[in-house]
């Protein structure tokens, strides 16, 4: 997609962007540039697919929450590290993200519990969601639409 979506940009990357984008192509060669493409769209697929894993491997409710502890420790990390302002409003919505991800986890914490402590008829082994779950990333046949 990286190669794509340059070909796409490019025209309004120049239009927009000036002389610049221009100056940059002609002081760098092509090899690097190369470089900086593909190694953006591996980067890119690596990251598609650790979302694609992550969601199949919990839930898009626990990938959602992991995304805002992730916004949340980053904008603490910025405080601590580089002393960048943060308003009042700021503090208590970080406090309030890291307290609801921290019950999140807690919750889900209980429920495996009490799943691994009910009997194995209990379980609902045959719930669709299990049933779901326990399907491969990729398909053993060979033919392949």
């Amino acid at each position: 997609m990286a190669l794509f979506s340059t070909m796409i940009l490019a025209l309004p990357a120049i239009l927009l962007e000036g002389g610049g984008v221009i100056v940059w192509f002609y002081t760098q060669d092509v090899f690097s540039s190369l470089i900086i493409i593909l190694g953006s769209g591996v980067l890119a697929f690596c990251l598609n697919f650790t979302i694609f894993y992550v969601i199949h491997s919990t839930t898009v409710v626990t990938f959602n929450v992991a995304g805002n502890l992730k916004l949340a420790v980053a904008v603490l990390v910025s405080w601590l590290i580089f002393r960048n302002p943060i308003s009042p409003m700021n503090a208590i919505g970080c406090a309030i993200t890291l307290v609801g991800c921290t019950f999140y986890g807690y919750v889900r914490h209980l429920i495996s519990q009490q799943k691994d402590a009910a009997p194995l008829g209990n379980q609902g082994t045959n719930s669709p969601r299990i049933r779901v779950e326990m399907l491969p990333l990729v398909a053993d046949k060979e033919d392949k639409v």
